[in-house]
């Protein structure tokens, strides 16, 4: 019994590590893509919790060339803020005359790999009133992040 112990205590001391290990923290700043294959880059969030970055599609309902298109965003910083924040975000399509607005929250799964879920409106120009009914559109993404290729 006395050479079993060891080797017991090494095993629950390696499983109980496992659950021990630190809580990633979820980091909004980087390079995202996401479940369509479209790009985003969030640079750094200031204090107040502000972001800008880009938005590159890679879909669209027009027939119009896809650009490089502006975001802006806010993260929320409240003190009770966990380390998975909640979000928004618009864009602002450089190629068409639509906008976006994104919200979600950034997860840290249980690999430790960082997924943003989101869900979006995006409103399209109607020439009318009338036409109204067909101007929103809604939909979710899931975004993973892009590792820097080095």
């Amino acid at each position: 019994m006395v050479q079993v112990t060891p080797f017991l205590l090494v095993l629950l001391l390696a499983l109980g590590a496992h659950g021990l290990s630190v809580k990633k923290k979820c980091s909004l700043p980087g390079r995202w893509v996401n479940d369509l294959g479209s790009n985003m880059t969030i640079t750094t969030v200031n204090g107040n919790g502000v972001f800008v970055g880009s938005y590159h599609t890679a879909v669209t309902a027009t027939s119009n060339e896809i650009q490089l298109s502006p975001l802006q965003g806010s993260l929320q910083k409240s003190p009770n803020q966990k380390s998975q924040p909640t979000f928004g975000f618009t864009v602002n399509w450089s190629f068409s005359d639509s906008i976006t607005v994104f919200t979600g929250q950034c997860f840290v799964d249980e690999y430790g790999k960082e997924v943003l879920r989101t869900m979006w409106l995006l409103r399209s120009h109607v020439e009318n009133i009338k036409n109204d009914w067909k101007a929103t559109r809604v939909g979710t993404n899931v975004f993973t992040r892009l590792q820097s290729q080095e």
